[in-house]
This record gives structure tokens, C-alpha cells and sequence, in this order.
């Protein structure tokens, strides 16, 4: 694959619609006529570009440390409360425990995991997209749409299974579909890019591989392509006031948390 002219290490899918130079996210600029790279931007009327206000994927970074001091507490940090079990039993998410009033396993049980494995291949799913998604929308941004995606894989975990789930997976999924709807929108290709054979695979495995939360994925993915699109697709429009799309996206947790204790808190 092509890397950006300006920045070697960074593999990219998209052109420059004028002087054909590879670019990416950081470099483009969205014109009537295509993405252009900065220097044939400047010779255009200046628009809107698509660089953020953040470069580094901080907050990327800390999700993936809470995770894995929560991971490691659980695996080797011995019993908790009065009944005893791990950690993870104590944040893990079931129909019965929310029944029970539980309602912060709706949270918690995104960011326990049952093995090494299971944390490792989560992380590292989050750190490629994590570090792919946070600097091209904004640190607040993306952390709107990693938790709307966890809450959303908690919801479809209570829909399709009466059993304990656990695991940063619909967060994972939702990210994934933010990230579609990201490229899409700016004018990569889903298969040059590696994100339709990697989003296609993970759905065969999904649902080919015994004891895989069918509905924390499938949650996760709809709720992160959904927010995605509220804090993408109506954050280019202008008419809008700044942080409207930010707050139709937070609305859609709390709709989210609401549907999940009306139908089964």
C-alpha cells in the first residue's frame, strides 16, 4: 500500500484529486472536486479542512491502560467484595444482574476480560483503531463514540443472551464501524484501506466461534457506525450549531442505558 508523501510511516488509500500525490487524513482537505493535499489546497479557495485538534491518540492509550491494570487485577488480584470472585465476576453483565439493580455492570463489564488472550487481542484492535480514529476526530469525539459503542454492545449482550458477558469487544466493534463510516466519508476505499476484509473477518469469527457475545458485537458495531454518523455526517453541517451532533450522540447512550433498565433493570 502507498504511504502520504508528507508523512512516510502512514499508510494510505487516498490521492490528492490534483496532483495525484498520496495523502493522509491529517493532509487532506475536502474540496468540491475531491481531497486535496495542503499545497494544492492553498492554490484553491480555502475550505474546511479535515485535521483535528489533537495528534497524539492520549486518550487511546489510557483505555488501553485501564484495561489491562482492570485485567490484571482480575486475573491476579484474588477474590473481591463479601461473596467473593474475581473481578471480573463482580463487573461482568447478565440479565439477572441487572435485575438486581447492577446498573454499572452496563460499563464495567467493558473492561474486564476473562484471560490473557481475550485481553490482548482486544487491545490490540483498540490500539489500531484507537490510534487510527482519535487523531482524525477530535479526543471528545472519540470518546463519545467508544462509550455509546460499549453501551450499545452492553444492550445487545441483554437482547440475544441470558448469559454473564465480559470484554471490551462491543466497544472494539463499534469502533470498527466508525470507522467505515469515517473512510467513507472521506473518500477512502473500504477494501484498499483494509477495513472491509478486516471488519468481514471479525464478523465470520463473530458468528462461527462457539461462546462469542454475538449481540455485544453486533450492539457495538450498529451503536459506533450510528455515532459515527451523528458526530461525522451532521458535523459537516454548517447550518447546525457546533455541538448539536455531539449531543444527539450522547443522547443516543442515554437512550441506550434507559432501553436496557426499562426492559430488563
Amino acid at each position: 500500500m502507498e504511504t502520504c508523501y508528507r508523512h512516510p510511516n502512514r499508510e494510505t488509500g487516498v490521492r490528492c484529486s490534483s496532483c495525484e500525490r498520496p495523502i493522509c487524513p491529517d493532509c487532506m482537505t475536502s474540496t468540491p472536486v475531491g481531497m486535496r493535499c495542503p499545497e494544492c489546497a492553498r492554490q484553491s479557495t480555502k475550505v474546511r479542512t479535515m485535521r483535528t485538534m489533537t495528534d497524539d491518540p492520549t486518550l487511546t492509550y489510557v483505555l488501553i491502560a485501564i484495561n489491562v491494570l482492570v485485567g490484571l487485577g482480575s486475573l491476579y488480584g484474588g477474590n473481591v467484595g463479601t461473596e467473593g470472585g474475581t473481578l471480573t465476576d463482580a463487573w461482568e453483565l447478565s440479565r439477572a444482574q441487572l435485575a438486581d439493580g447492577d446498573v454499572w455492570r452496563l460499563v464495567t463489564s467493558g473492561f474486564v476480560h476473562r484471560g490473557l488472550f481475550h485481553l490482548g487481542a482486544n487491545m490490540l484492535a483498540l490500539y489500531i483503531l484507537g490510534t487510527m480514529l482519535e487523531p482524525a476526530l477530535g479526543r471528545w469525539r472519540f470518546a463519545l463514540i467508544y462509550f455509546v459503542s460499549l453501551l450499545c454492545g452492553s444492550l445487545g449482550v441483554l437482547l440475544f443472551s441470558a448469559d454473564e458477558s465480559a470484554g471490551a469487544s462491543g466497544a472494539v466493534f463499534g469502533l470498527m464501524g466508525a470507522a467505515v463510516v469515517v473512510a467513507r466519508s472521506r473518500g477512502f476505499s473500504l477494501m484498499e484501506s483494509g477495513l472491509g476484509l478486516w471488519l468481514g473477518l471479525n464478523l465470520v469469527i463473530t458468528f462461527t466461534i462457539p461462546n462469542i457475545s454475538i449481540g455485544g458485537h453486533i450492539g457495538g458495531l450498529i451503536g459506533g457506525a450510528l455515532a459515527a454518523l451523528l458526530v461525522v455526517e451532521l458535523g459537516e453541517r454548517r447550518w447546525l450549531p457546533r455541538y448539536v451532533p455531539e449531543a444527539l450522540c450522547a443522547a443516543l447512550g442515554v437512550a441506550v442505558v434507559a432501553a436496557s433498565l426499562a426492559q430488563y433493570g
